[in-house]
């Protein structure tokens, strides 16, 4: 499988937030429920990146929207690692 070069630098800032999230917090193993809350908290993050610049943005909104998706889609990872550790993969 080949990568573009834009999708290689995407899955290797990835890797940099897994492990960045790892140092700060540890290893992370949840119910599915906290999952979901973890990533909906991202995904709010998110929202708030996209109205940033919009005359209904807050100063306390997120600014940096591909920062954002990179750290949603790394919470992603981290219940993907925790879901192949535990057997339920298949």
């Amino acid at each position: 499988m080949r990568f573009s070069d834009s999708q290689t630098k995407i899955i290797l800032d990835i890797v940099a937030e897994r492990k960045r999230q790892d140092k700060l917090y540890g290893k992370q193993r949840h119910i599915d429920g906290v999952w979901l809350q973890i990533f909906i908290e991202e995904v709010g993050e998110m929202a708030q990146a996209m109205q940033a610049n919009k005359p209904w943005g807050k100063p306390t909104d997120e600014n940096n929207l591909y920062e954002e998706v990179i750290q949603a889609a790394a919470v992603l990872v981290a219940f993907a690692e925790h879901l192949r550790e535990a057997g339920r993969h298949e």
